[in-house]
């Protein structure tokens, strides 16, 4: 009877997520025994550095485990298969965003690169043992289970755990922040919007559901069986006229209207017809996402009929609020930030808040939020998290500019750099002439360094699906970046 509880009790242990299985293996290095290169110029090295100074940190493994564990596995019973640990869902989720990959290199680097597995508490090489192996959707789904509070909230531990790396040796206090705030555009996924391309992603997406449903699910949806054709004469009519619109030409007023004319009509026949299967599948037992899936195309198709129309036909302005300008990632805004190229970037204001070690120690995304918005409350943040007296000073481009947060921030910060646009008087010229005003607003160029390392390690584009992907996106990637400066310092410092 003993027996039998102990076996029981066991099963129901290992049926659950860990934070990490310490596992008697002679093959496995221990996390913090691993040993990393120190002259390699590639990014993954400073990134596991940072892992490992996390893993060996006194307290802050113990902070993150508690957040990780809390979202994770708050509220769920210990039965079911084991999930993948914990730690190698961080430690995944950042190398990936750290390298810039994509989930098919992923699956290769989680398998078979020694340094990853042995970070992951893996051995080296997993020949012969497939489970402790990770297949392709097990990686996407795992790293995508912690969402944007959970990785702004494990930043700014780490960051702020992270000040004392840099710190002067001799036990000196850690010194008081130097902040630069910027902000620059974080791209979606998307192609360049047209209200005849949109028009064409509507018809054809409709179609390709259709046809998905009719084959793989087996609903009765009769009249597709020229379903290819539909699509194919939906495409020529779009080609056609996107040549004759944005392009010019003899007669191009009377051609335009005759090609656009004879997209719409073939828009409105489909439209039509996959209203009649929409009302078709309402008598299958269909799940609600699929047919909310189609439903929301065929809207989108109408809604672009609509607005080609107006735009092309009856010459009407179509205002903004109207617009959408992906219908895959319709969270996405049109920015314009006043560049020669590009002079429109498709995406959100990624807004960045570095200190004087290159560390990203705030970040945010407000999609419709203008920059002279966000200097009170970057400010806010940062001295909620740190206290009074932990920002030394605070500089922001002339986007950030208004006079009166100028004002209300000089209360709380010593010495906030904000040029004024525009012309400006005796008093203003003598304080933006001031030694440290001017100090300051040189070092302020330092932020698009970072910016710019961003972009070349994954913040350039967000490859994942939605706003909640996106937000992800951004946590990985700061998370990430964090860490690679992290671990690249304590490399420079370990003994050769």
């Amino acid at each position: 009877m003993l027996a039998g509880i102990l076996v029981s009790k066991a099963a129901t242990f290992a049926a659950m997520r860990h934070h990490f299985q310490h596992q008697p293996d002679l093959q496995i290095t221990p996390i913090e025994k691993i040993r990393l290169p120190l002259k390699s110029r590639d990014e993954l090295p400073p990134i596991l550095a940072g892992l490992q100074w996390v893993w060996m940190h006194p307290t802050l493994k113990a902070e993150i485990f508690a957040l990780l564990e809390a979202k994770l596995l708050a509220g769920k019973k210990a039965t079911g298969r084991t999930g993948m640990d914990l730690w190698q869902i961080l430690v995944l989720g950042v190398v990936r965003l750290g390298l810039d990959a994509d989930w098919d290199r992923m699956e290769h680097i989680a398998n078979y690169d020694m340094l990853v597995r042995q970070m992951l508490g893996l051995p080296a090489t997993p020949w012969n043992d497939e489970s402790k192996m990770f297949g392709h959707q097990t990686l996407r789904d795992n790293v995508a289970l912690l969402d944007d509070v959970l990785l702004q909230q494990i930043n700014a531990r780490i960051t702020a755990a992270g000040r004392e790396v840099f710190a002067k040796k001799g036990g000196a206090p850690v010194a008081a922040l130097e902040v630069k705030v910027d902000t620059y555009v974080l791209e979606t996924d998307v192609h360049f919007p047209t209200d005849l391309n949109l028009l064409w992603d509507a018809g054809r997406k409709c179609v390709d559901l259709i046809v998905k449903y009719r084959d793989q699910f087996g609903y009765a949806l009769p009249g597709w069986r020229k379903a290819k054709e539909w699509r194919r004469q939906l495409k020529n009519l779009e080609r056609a006229a996107s040549q004759v619109v944005y392009r010019g030409g003899p007669n191009k007023e009377a051609r335009m209207k005759r090609t656009v004319r004879d997209y719409l009509a073939v828009g409105r026949d489909l439209s039509a017809k996959v209203r009649e299967s929409l009302s078709s599948l309402c008598d299958q037992p269909v799940e609600l996402a699929h047919w909310e899936a189609l439903e929301y195309f065929q809207r989108m198709l109408d809604k672009h009929l609509d607005l080609v129309e107006r735009r092309l036909l009856k010459e009407e302005t179509i205002p903004s609020h109207e617009k959408v300008f992906s219908l895959f990632e319709p969270h996405t805004e049109w920015i314009q930030k006043g560049k020669q190229r590009p002079n429109v970037e498709l995406g959100h204001r990624l807004l960045l808040a570095t200190d004087q070690n290159q560390l990203i120690q705030d970040y945010d995304v407000a999609a419709g939020v203008a920059d002279v918005d966000r200097s009170v409350p970057v400010a806010d943040r940062l001295l909620g998290r740190y206290g009074a007296g932990s920002v030394a000073s605070l500089s922001f481009d002339k986007g950030f500019t208004r006079e009166e947060d100028r004002a209300l921030l000089n209360l709380y910060v010593p010495v906030v750099v904000m040029p004024k646009r525009g012309k400006k008087n005796a008093t203003e010229t003598e304080r933006e002439s001031e030694k440290q005003f001017v100090a300051l607003r040189k070092q302020h160029s330092a932020v698009e360094s970072e910016i710019n390392s961003l972009e070349h390690h994954g913040l350039n584009r967000c490859l994942d699906v939605g706003i909640k992907g996106y937000l992800r996106y951004v946590g990985y990637g700061v998370l990430s970046y964090n860490l690679h400066m992290i671990g690249r310092e304590l490399l420079a410092r370990a003994p050769g």
